[in-house]
């Protein structure tokens, strides 16, 4: 004879819900935002003062290693930030579950390629001067 198993209403949210992530993804997109709202300015201000005076002020700029690695800093943080970010518009938003891993799987790919792209122009920049 099969027994029933009654799953109280504590039981059932213990698992921190169907994805069994809880709150880690809430808490990594407000992190990276405040990690945003420190780098943007350090990165947009010597950006913003090369960007008009040519190559080689741009070169200039990014051979310092401040400069270089707060750009690094910059780029992986807002990659980071638009990835978490996708990821719940497409998990809220995105019905079919074959089209949702698949847009999953590219915003995953995507930003990583962004990323590693953005890194390695910033340190071919820094080490080639």
């Amino acid at each position: 004879m099969q027994q029933k198993h009654f799953i109280t209403d504590y039981k059932k949210v213990q698992g921190l819900g169907t994805a069994h992530d809880g709150v880690e993804h809430w808490w990594l997109q407000r992190v990276s935002a405040v990690a945003l709202l420190f780098l943007t300015p350090f990165f947009l201000f010597p950006f913003a003062r090369a960007l008009g005076a040519g190559h080689e002020a741009m070169l200039a700029t990014y051979a310092s290693w401040w400069n270089a690695t707060i750009a690094a800093l910059f780029v992986i943080t807002a990659l980071l930030h638009l990835r978490f970010g996708l990821q719940v518009v497409i998990e809220d938003y995105v019905h079919s579950r074959p089209l949702r891993t698949g847009l999953l799987l590219a915003n995953a790919l995507f930003t990583m390629a962004a990323a590693f792209a953005g890194v390695f122009s910033i340190a071919k920049i820094y080490f080639s001067a």
